[in-house]
């Protein structure tokens, strides 16, 4: 159900770009989508704290790389919210003008990307589909924003390029801190690893900052918040509605323990940030 709750929109996105009726497909796969968070959330057990509904394709061996999907109660909650908001996002999208099916397209791509963030396992599948969330936001703000949208698209995506390549620098950075005989692209390894005191205090910490700016560029943390006001002014309302999700993923956070001194610095980033955008 998990697999379906992500490749649902993804899915449709694709049926409307080769000619399905737009608004009655997306509204369908958002609804459907919607009823499958539902069902992951009746049938969620409570009284664990491991990943549940996991579902794994082996990638690359080698590599230790899968495609693993599951859900914790806090993804439980962020994959139910993007569906609320999805399907908020597609019914008072209104009527649009010019390209149609390109607009709720997008509108599913990130929707799906945000999905297939909060719900993998495996750092480079949550990596790829953030990107695949990110990517459309650029088309929406530039073809059917407002005011000085072009300019307001191409500041979002220099920021949030800048942002994405500090936070890969921070995933490589987190995968090669691991033993070479024990790394791997899992997030319950590499948190399991931390435990054990596989990934050094220092190695921690470098990965925990870079994690922190390259997040903080994408969820627009003061002092990196200066492209959310423009962005948000100028994109169109269902776009704006999905947009603060494309950033909200924090799953390496827990693989940095011994960082975790930097907490109330996060904090006031994040109280700051609130204040001035």
């Amino acid at each position: 159900m998990v697999l379906f709750t992500i490749f649902c929109p993804i899915t449709a996105a694709v049926l409307i770009m080769v000619g399905a009726p737009a608004r009655k497909t997306a509204l369908a796969a958002s609804v459907l989508t919607f009823a499958a968070a539902l069902f992951l959330l009746a049938t969620f057990g409570y009284d664990g704290r491991d990943f549940q509904n996991v579902t794994s394709f082996i990638i690359s061996p080698e590599w230790r790389l899968s495609f693993t999907t599951g859900i914790d109660g806090l993804s439980l909650i962020m994959v139910l919210l993007a569906t609320i908001v999805t399907v908020a996002a597609v019914w008072f999208a209104g009527t649009i003008e010019r390209y149609e099916n390109a607009f709720y397209a997008c509108l599913l791509l990130i929707s799906g990307g945000a999905i297939g963030a909060f719900a993998s396992i495996d750092l480079f599948f949550f990596y790829a589909f953030h990107e695949l969330a990110l990517i459309p936001t650029f088309l929406l703000i530039g073809i059917w924003g407002s005011g000085n949208r072009v300019a307001a698209a191409w500041k979002i995506t220099i920021y949030l390029a800048i942002g994405s390549f500090i936070l890969l620098l921070g995933l490589i950075l987190l995968y090669q801190s691991v033993p070479p005989g024990l790394r791997s692209f899992d997030i319950r390894a590499l948190q399991a690893a931390a435990g054990l005191g596989q990934i050094s205090a220092d190695a921690q910490r470098h990965v925990y900052l870079l994690l922190l700016i390259g997040f903080g560029i994408l969820v627009s943390l003061f002092p990196f918040h200066t492209w959310a006001p423009e962005a948000y002014a100028s994109a169109p309302a269902p776009a704006a509605m999905l947009l603060g999700y494309t950033a909200f993923c924090v799953w390496p956070f827990p693989c940095c323990p011994k960082a975790r001194v930097t907490g109330p610095v996060c904090s006031w980033c994040c109280c700051s940030g609130t204040s001035f955008t």
